[in-house]
């Protein structure tokens, strides 16, 4: 057995007695630590003060006598305040550097009992962070006569060892990763497993997050969700304050964000805090942060770094320490390439960044989603909806389908879900309100901006990137036109109806195949098997 070694303070009042037989009645607790027949210590370092000199010799002449295995090694040790953390703790981790522990050759034990609270406290994070390579070795007085020796045990810090303990901090952890995911029992994997990461770095990191994800995929409700966990645990005591970066443009996006003087510009009548100032001890949400200018995303990198900032028309700075997050649809990377975004200010948001993906590839969260939209719907109108089981198969089975493409995300599903409940004035939604919200989606997708893209299978990805959007929309209605047509001529008539009436002669047909041939087209191209 590798010989076992104590390092504490003398306690100068715990371990003080008179010299005479009564001290052997009562408990000291340097003395009474190597009185132990189940705790052999081979050596004691004593920390001590000069002035307790006296008492220190006197307890070393006692641990002789009970020990005479025990040597005791003085440590002198003198604080100008012994109350002093940072006094105390300079002073104890130059000893822990100095030392010559042999963790090899020998065990540590680390006892906290003795020595001011701010020593116990001091001895506790030196041996947490390794400077005291050892154990926690905690004594206490035993009940009844004949208690000198006292008691002992040994605190381990790996907690996991401690099954009470470990299981009460993995319950805490799933609350919170509930609370993140608003309490919905989310199924897909991945997102689980990211909500995971978030919840760790929500109350362990006050570094900026970034959000990325496409619109409605849930940055701001995520958002909104991590502020109520910090505010939970304690770590915020400021608002929340959120802003859509892409409602500021020109000159009043400064002064939105950091504030003004008063008279600073025409019209500012009077001071302006800014949303950062308003979001001191809280956090900042910028939504969108993708859309801000390279002026005010240097000024946000500083405030982020520095907690400081130059309001517009100032000549002082100010302060304000809040914690950012960031949401984005956008591709910071592909921005910074273009010059869109600052890479200094991207790489100080790219220290935890989390993309969270969109309904369609979370097909197996729809369900569970969908009674949280109802709950939801409950909670807002007062009116509880339900889905009789048919018309909740048939609706689940389309939205888990690849027909159905959720380009909005969980906005989609939200709109849908409400009109649903409207339509159902009963409390129940049936089949025959799920064909006709399934038919509308159909047609809402198939309208919008992010409806199957008709060109994917005529043009290249290089064509289809030199196109502008203008263009773009016309050509992909020209061919959903020649594709619902029979003729040529019939999809030129329909296309060019309006103008056809002005001319006295037209030739419809070699007019749309000109603009086809814009774009490398022909009619058969367009028309392929059909």
């Amino acid at each position: 057995m590798k010989p076992t070694v104590a390092i504490g303070f003398l306690g100068s009042t715990l371990d003080a007695a008179k010299f005479d037989a009564g001290r052997w009645s009562r408990w000291r607790p340097t003395v009474g630590l190597t009185m132990h027949e189940d705790l052999r210590i081979d050596r004691l370092v004593l920390i001590h003060g000069t002035q307790h000199a006296r008492l220190a010799a006197f307890v070393a002449l006692d641990i002789a006598s009970v020990s005479p295995e025990t040597r005791v090694e003085m440590q002198v040790m003198d604080f100008t305040d012994p109350w002093d953390f940072e006094e105390v703790y300079g002073k104890l981790l130059d000893f822990a550097r100095a030392y010559p522990f042999d963790p090899d050759a020998e065990d540590y034990l680390v006892h906290i009992t003795t020595g001011t609270h701010v020593a116990q406290i001091c001895l506790f994070l030196l041996t947490e962070a390794h400077y005291l390579p050892g154990r926690l070795l905690q004594t206490q007085p035993a009940r009844g006569p004949g208690g000198a020796a006292g008691t002992w045990n040994i605190i381990d810090l790996d907690l996991s060892r401690y099954d009470s303990i470990a299981t009460r901090f993995a319950a805490d952890s799933a609350e919170s990763t509930s609370f993140l995911k608003s309490g919905i029992d989310t199924r897909n994997a991945a997102f689980n497993a990211m909500i995971d990461e978030i919840e760790q770095v929500a109350v362990r990191s006050r570094a900026p997050l970034l959000l990325m994800g496409p619109t409605g995929a849930g940055k701001s409700q995520l958002a909104r969700r991590v502020y109520e966990l910090k505010r939970v645990k304690r770590q915020v005591k400021g608002p929340l304050v959120e802003v859509n970066c892409a409602t500021l443009k020109g000159d009043s996006a400064m002064s939105a964000l950091f504030g003004h003087r008063k008279g600073a510009f025409t019209g500012a009548a009077a001071d302006r805090a800014g949303l950062l100032r308003t979001a001191d001890t809280g956090v900042l949400f910028l939504d969108e942060i993708g859309e801000l200018g390279l002026d005010e995303q240097a000024m946000i990198l500083r405030a982020i770094e520095d907690k400081r900032f130059l309001p517009v028309g100032a000549d002082r700075e100010v302060d304000s320490d809040f914690q950012l997050i960031a949401g984005t649809n956008r591709d910071l990377a592909a921005c910074v390439a273009a010059g869109t975004f600052r890479d200094d200010l991207y790489a100080r948001l790219n220290l935890w960044t989390f993309a969270l993906p969109g309904l369609a590839e979370r097909r197996e969260d729809i369900a569970p989603n969908l009674d949280y939209e109802l709950d939801r719907h409950a909670e807002r109108e007062g009116d509880r909806i339900t889905f009789n089981k048919e018309a909740r198969d048939r609706y689940l089975a389309f939205a888990t389908s690849a027909e159905a493409r959720w380009p909005g995300n969980f906005r989609d599903l939200a709109a849908s879900v409400t009109r649903m409940a409207t339509f159902s004035p009963s409390g129940r939604i049936n089949v025959d309100c799920v064909t006709a919200e399934i038919a509308r989606l159909k047609r809402l997708w198939m309208g919008g901006a992010d409806a199957p893209d008709a060109l994917a299978d005529l043009l290249s990805p290089e064509q289809l990137d030199a196109l502008d959007p203008f263009d773009r929309v016309q050509l992909a209605h020209v061919v959903e036109t020649c594709r619902e047509s029979r003729s040529l001529s019939e999809a030129g008539r329909t296309l060019f109806a309006a103008s056809r009436r002005q001319r006295t002669s037209t030739n419809d047909a070699d007019r749309l195949r000109k603009y086809l041939a814009r774009f490398d087209l022909s009619w058969t191209d367009v028309m392929g098997d059909r």
